[in-house]
């Protein structure tokens, strides 16, 4: 070959080294392993007169041909990613020329030609299949590149997701501390219903009510107080504690939300926002629902003491009224805020009618501080309703007895009742003597005609004869003593002499007055006292006689005659 066929030759070379740059340039442009494989497979033609039998890659899962023919496969998995020749019918040479790469070998790229070619164009070939296993593997790591770019940026994005909630949670969570704080040191610090609905109104900035569990309002902080507050109807508030129970929530009910104070089984309150616009948010509904909380440790908390102190006070008089030493009485009436050092006196009082008897304690000791305005003590004693007082100051030379009855009748609606009154006792071991005093005068009232009113002991004028109790002897003989013969007709002939003689000296010996209480004919009640005169050998006009009959049928009614019925109301032994 001369000089100038060489430098053919060379250039042809050279040709072939720069359009394999190009191609290369090409190649690594491309991101998609088909259009790689696709101009490896098309430029194997272009280096001389060479055939692409295909092109196979190897991936974790073995060895897989591009154009689906899988002949190949076994003979090239035999080589372990050496180079070699292979046979394919029809060929009189062919090669697998493997894909190398720094990261190894990435598949092979088989060629046939009719005649073996030379060292510099097995080259080019050999050139040809390591470009493509390079561009192969820049393909894959752009696509892996692209991949993690997109899955950080998928991560980014959930990641500010995932701080923008964890800052909201933060953020609530500090608020939520911030009002589990401020109701927290309300209780502490004991600020009571009006306390506890400031701080919510505080912590919302709604107006916030505090109402008992029957709709009564107990407190209001923020604006639109109503001067009147209405009262709802029983039945209505009754379903709407029933729901909010049932819901175990803070509920909306017209333009509130209403939360209940509930701790056990028993509402005792009810706290709510006032919230026409709805603009309550998540964290005003747990404020409202704290709030509640802590309302109902407080009204429990007001419930066991009133139950305590109602409890130490009925204590402290049911031993008074029994007889307990001075220093005792005097050391515990401090415990409860009630000073014993100056002079008390006992009440009793009953009333006659469908009323329990703890609504007439109730009813007593109300109307007492608002008639005496001082502190007093209330009990329940062997069916009657008692009070021990400190002695009241007159007021225009009048005692507030008969005030003090008007007002308890006022109170339940009925003036059929009697109260009695004591006198006062300088030291509290004398309160028993009162007590039994108080109800001799009750005994004595509730024997009266016009049983209704109110009688102190120093009212009973010759009647104290009888506050020995009905148990004594010598009362007893001296109604015998002047009333048996009648006593003894009544009982033989179920007849009312007895009765007849009372009521006609508590009417003044007035036959008309007489008559009318009797519901009798003027007649019959002449003849009745004309029988009496006959039995009882006393002439019913003498004063001597008049006197004596008078009391003995006034004692016959207060130790248990026909209609007193006072056999529950007796001192203390």
């Amino acid at each position: 070959m001369d000089d100038r066929q060489h430098l053919v030759g060379l250039r042809a070379e050279m040709s072939s080294v720069c359009g394999m740059f190009a191609l290369a340039m090409v190649m690594f442009d491309r991101t998609e392993t088909r259009d790689i494989l696709r101009l490896a497979v098309s430029s194997v033609g272009a280096l001389g007169p060479y055939y692409a039998q295909g092109s196979y890659l190897v991936d974790e899962t073995g060895m897989h041909s591009s154009d689906g023919d899988d002949s190949l496969i076994a003979p090239l998995m035999a080589l372990g990613g050496a180079d070699g020749t292979v046979e394919v019918s029809g060929a009189a040479w062919s090669w697998a020329f493997p894909m190398r790469a720094l990261s190894g070998n990435t598949g092979y790229l088989v060629v046939s030609a009719d005649q073996e070619p030379s060292i510099d164009q097995r080259f080019l070939l050999t050139t040809l299949a390591q470009l493509t296993g390079a561009a192969l593997v820049s393909a894959d790591l752009h696509r892996r590149e692209r991949t993690s770019t997109a899955e950080l940026g998928d991560l980014n994005a959930r990641l500010e997701s995932t701080n923008e909630q964890l800052q909201g949670a933060v953020t609530d969570l500090q608020q939520r501390q911030r009002i589990h704080e401020v109701l927290s040191r309300v209780a502490a610090y004991g600020g009571g219903t009006a306390g506890i609905a400031d701080a919510v109104h505080d912590l919302t900035g709604l107006a916030v009510v505090v109402e008992d569990r029957f709709g009564n309002l107990l407190a209001w902080a923020g604006p639109g107080r109503p001067r009147t507050y209405p009262r709802p109807q029983p039945r209505i508030r009754a379903e709407l504690l029933s729901r909010v129970r049932r819901t175990g929530r803070a509920m909306r009910h017209r333009n509130r939300i209403v939360a209940v104070a509930q701790p056990r089984d028993e509402v005792l309150g009810v706290l709510s926002v006032v919230d026409p616009g709805q603009q309550a948010a998540e964290r005003d509904v747990f404020a409202l629902e704290h709030g509640a909380v802590v309302l109902a440790m407080e009204l429990a908390h007001q419930h066991a003491l009133a139950e305590a102190e109602l409890r130490l006070r009925r204590d402290l008089v049911d031993d008074l009224l029994s007889g307990v030493d001075n220093e005792s009485a005097w050391a515990r009436a401090a415990a409860i805020g009630h000073d014993l050092h100056h002079p008390h006196l006992v009440v009793v009082a009953r009333w006659v009618g469908p009323l329990r008897d703890e609504d007439v304690v109730t009813a007593l000791g109300r109307a007492a501080s608002r008639v005496l305005g001082s502190a007093l003590l209330t009990t329940r004693r062997r069916g009657a309703a008692v009070l021990v007082v400190p002695q009241p100051d007159e007021v225009g030379g009048r005692a507030p007895w008969t005030e003090l009855h008007r007002a308890v009748a006022s109170l339940v609606r009925s003036g059929n009742g009697s109260i009695g009154v004591g006198r006062p006792c300088e030291e509290p071991a004398e309160l028993p003597r009162s007590y039994s005093e108080a109800v001799r005068a009750l005994e004595v009232r509730m024997a009266a005609v016009g049983a209704g009113g109110a009688t102190t002991f120093d009212e009973l004028g010759i009647y104290r004869l009888l506050a020995a109790g009905a148990g004594d002897g010598e009362v007893r003989a001296f109604v015998r003593e002047w009333l048996g013969p009648l006593i003894d007709h009544d009982a033989a002939n179920r007849s009312d002499f007895v009765a007849t003689l009372w009521q006609y000296y508590e009417c003044g010996g007035n036959y008309d007055a007489t008559a009318r209480a009797l519901t009798i004919h003027r007649s019959t009640l002449r003849y009745r006292l004309g029988r009496i005169r006959d039995l009882t050998g006393h002439d019913l006009g003498a004063v001597e006689s008049r006197l004596n009959l008078h009391v003995a049928s006034r004692a016959w009614r207060v130790l248990g005659g026909s209609g007193a019925g006072r056999d529950d109301v007796h001192p203390p032994e």
